[in-house]
């Protein structure tokens, strides 16, 4: 099957072909065709299914078929989770509509309000946003929503999980009832059902791939060591293995600084990126290891949502996450577009629970192997009792520094 079999008009069709794009995704087959009949559509697909030419293709044909408004409103919203995948839907949407008459911006937070104000008041038809910042600029009468024909919800499950449910509803009661509505998620919680149940209109269901499942092309394994040995293996599998491009998922900000900062140290050049990095570091960083000048972008799962890095063919989990799903959603980075890739977990004991709710998820047992040097030693009970001391520790220090003198009474932190 071709693009020009799904009904797509000739300026959008020479956009895809300047692309270089030749034949469409699962997700693009099944989806295209009922977002241009005007259907309210549920699409399960992952990262890397080419989801969002999929409702960014037919979104750009409708608007351009409908009638162009002089002060130019805002007629279709793409919700998204975080900053970098509102920027990159962005590019989408511009690179798919050269050709049209059709103008994009992009509004999220971290970064100053006020080119983004000047910007909607020039007009655009089409808004890709961040939930919080999109209500800033409503609440300060920067942009209305009283003419949306579109609305996308992207990666709907994230949005869920980083707690905007709050916020999706806000907005929704800003929009018109009547009015076509997308949602993209990689996995169909009862929450996401809940959600689409409210405000979705007889929707169809199209799907990429099984629900929950993982990408045929990534090479799984787990490497069982003791905790304290996990920066030295990360270190030897990425040296020695010559790895040039490799994100690596740590549970914490704190983490990510100290392992980035140590394989610095052994001679890898890394970056850390999440929440507490400023917008400006987050976007140096993801173009760096893009360009190839850092090997390794260590990552939590907040901030490596929605990063599209073509062809990445190394993704080590330094630690699990607590989530089975969130796994999926990580090693989803890799075995993109049809490319094979690797997803390697380091796992001490304190993990092994992690490791059966996974294979549970994914209904099969990971390949497991010990390295030479780097055999587990510890067992459960000292893990867990180190842990608590390290707790115990913490709390004291942070008991002490509140037991210091504060200087200015009454003092906000910012």
């Amino acid at each position: 099957m071709s693009f020009n079999s799904l009904g797509l008009s000739e300026p959008l069709l020479r956009a895809i072909s300047k692309k270089g794009h030749t034949k469409p995704s699962t997700i693009q087959k099944k989806a295209i065709p009922f977002i241009l009949e005007r259907r309210d559509v549920l699409a399960s697909a992952q990262t890397g299914t080419g989801k969002t030419a999929g409702f960014t293709l037919p979104m750009l044909q409708i608007l351009s078929e409908g009638e162009i408004l002089r002060k130019r409103p805002v007629r279709a919203l793409v919700l998204t989770p975080t900053r970098e995948l509102a920027a990159q839907v962005l590019e989408d949407v511009r690179s798919y509509s050269t050709y049209l008459d059709i103008r994009s911006n992009v509004i999220f937070g971290g970064v100053s309000a006020a080119p983004q104000i000047k910007s909607l008041r020039k007009g655009v038809d089409v808004l890709v946003a961040t939930p919080g910042r999109l209500l800033d600029l409503h609440q300060q009468k920067a942009l209305s929503l009283a003419n949306i024909e579109i609305l996308i919800l992207d990666e709907a499950d994230r949005m869920l999980d980083m707690g905007f449910l709050r916020d999706i509803k806000k907005i929704l009661a800003l929009m018109p009832e009547k009015r076509q509505n997308l949602l993209f998620s990689a996995t169909f919680s009862k929450d996401i059902k809940k959600l689409a149940n409210t405000f979705f209109t007889q929707p169809v269901l199209v799907e990429a791939t099984p629900e929950n499942t993982t990408a045929e092309k990534v090479d799984q394994k787990i490497y069982k060591t003791n905790k304290s040995k996990k920066t030295a293996l990360i270190t030897k599998l990425i040296s020695e293995g010559n790895w040039e491009q490799v994100l690596v998922f740590t549970r914490t900000k704190h983490g990510a600084n100290r392992l980035s900062q140590k394989l610095e140290k052994s001679g890898i050049t890394s970056a850390a990126i999440h929440g507490n990095k400023s917008q400006g570091a987050r976007t140096k960083a993801l173009d760096g290891f893009k360009k190839g000048k850092l090997r390794v972008l260590v990552a939590t799962d907040i901030a490596a949502r929605g990063l599209d890095i073509p062809l990445l063919p190394h993704v080590i989990n330094y630690e699990l996450p607590n989530v089975p799903e969130d796994y999926v959603h990580r090693i989803g980075r890799t075995g993109r577009a049809g490319a094979s890739g690797q997803a390697i977990s380091l796992v001490s004991v304190d993990e092994n629970e992690h490791v059966r709710g996974i294979e549970k998820l994914l209904g099969e047992s990971l390949e497991k192997e010990i390295l030479d040097g780097f055999e587990p030693t510890e067992n459960l009970q000292e893990v867990l009792e180190r842990k608590a001391e390290n707790k115990a520790r913490q709390r004291g220090g942070r008991k002490n520094r509140s037991s210091k003198p504060q200087g200015g009474v009454g003092r906000r932190r910012n």
